[in-house]
């Protein structure tokens, strides 16, 4: 089967939907609605030990993504990504290399790496095979307060060298969205910007409206 470059399926708004700001009884309505506001990409992340709710709510998600066309990745569990057939997975620092996982997956599996703050870690995570970048935080993050802080100076490096989608990441929000989408973002990752939201369908659309 071809793959379908990546650059034409990760961009714009990049919805993360974390299961410690979405309840059980959240994820799937909430996601609905980050979808019909314009969301491009749905990435599930849970961390918690419950295996059998996170096959549940997984496989409802990719049914969900599946039916509006809409590309869906897993956070950091590659057989929880092929159990349900997902489009990826996003790996982190210390994961297997991109090509091994898309090995384990389906030959046109997408594969992102997140590289903090590091361009070395995006040179080699490209050398790996890997579909997409990501970078930051970009600006304070209540997700992830101790995060390293990356730069617009970062991205223009980043867009520039590697031909490969950039997708941002942190403390994100519409108004300062503007200005890592004109540094070369292909893509705003975004939580608690979208799903933290009194009404997630009109947060979205702020969102996708960069991307116009």
């Amino acid at each position: 089967m071809n793959r379908q470059p990546a650059r034409s399926r990760i961009r714009g708004l990049y919805a993360i939907a974390d299961t410690t700001v979405l309840a059980p009884d959240q994820l799937l309505p909430a996601v609905q609605q980050a979808i019909a506001g314009g969301a491009s990409v749905i990435q599930f992340r849970d961390k918690s030990d419950n295996s059998v709710l996170r096959l549940q709510q997984a496989q409802e998600l990719a049914n969900l993504c599946r039916e509006n066309n809409v590309v869906y990745i897993i956070n950091d569990d590659a057989t929880l990504a092929k159990a349900v057939a997902a489009d990826g997975v996003h790996l982190g620092r210390d994961d297997p290399i991109p090509a091994g996982v898309r090995a384990f997956l389906r030959p046109e599996a997408l594969v992102g790496v997140s590289c903090y703050n590091e361009i070395e870690l995006a040179r080699k995570a490209k050398s790996d095979g890997a579909d997409y970048v990501a970078f930051g935080s970009f600006y304070p993050s209540s997700i992830k307060p101790d995060a390293v802080r990356a730069t617009t100076d970062l991205l223009h490096l980043a867009s520039e060298e590697l031909d490969l989608p950039v997708v941002a990441i942190g403390g994100i929000t519409p108004e300062n969205g503007a200005e890592l989408v004109a540094a070369g973002a292909d893509a705003l990752a975004v939580i608690s910007g979208v799903f933290a939201a009194n009404n997630i369908r009109e947060a979205a659309k702020r969102y996708t409206r960069l991307f116009d």
